[in-house]
């Protein structure tokens, strides 16, 4: 099983844009076209669909805040490739490519603080939390690059 991220473009974003996690979780992420459209208009909105070999399977979107920071603002896995590990490989991907960003050095995501498989997920690959958003309803955590 080959996971790999690839730029969104006319080819494949009519697809991300049918992609779609469980209705449990559907309050947790914001929606894909949204999200695409967002990054049409604003500088520094880097997205990318998550691939399984062939299969379209996810989508991430990180923002380029600072010349320093970068924040994970969307990812998601399709309710039909959850639970199969690709998330955890995607995830690894994306930090990757962020840190090719030369003068990067934080790197931060947010999820809700009642969300304890998000808190164990994002801490296996060193976000550490730092407490409550602007808006106090999402926890911030964080990764620091030396």
């Amino acid at each position: 099983m080959a996971i790999f991220l690839k730029p969104i473009t006319k080819e494949n974003y009519d697809a991300i844009c049918d992609i779609d996690v469980a209705k449990h979780q559907q309050d947790l992420v914001a929606c894909n076209m949204y999200s695409l459209v967002e990054s049409f208009f604003n500088e520094g909105y880097i997205t990318r669909a998550i691939y399984q070999d062939r299969d379209l399977v996810g989508f991430f979107m990180w923002v380029e805040e600072s010349a320093e920071k970068t924040a994970i603002w969307r990812f998601m896995i399709d309710e039909k490739y959850q639970q199969q590990g690709i998330g955890s490989q995607a995830l690894a991907l994306a930090l990757s490519e962020i840190k090719q960003r030369p003068t990067v050095k934080t790197i931060e995501i947010c999820y809700k603080p009642d969300n304890p498989v998000a808190k164990s997920f994002y801490s296996r690959y060193g976000f550490v939390e730092i407490g409550m958003g602007k808006d106090n309803e999402d926890m911030l955590a964080e990764i620091q690059i030396t």
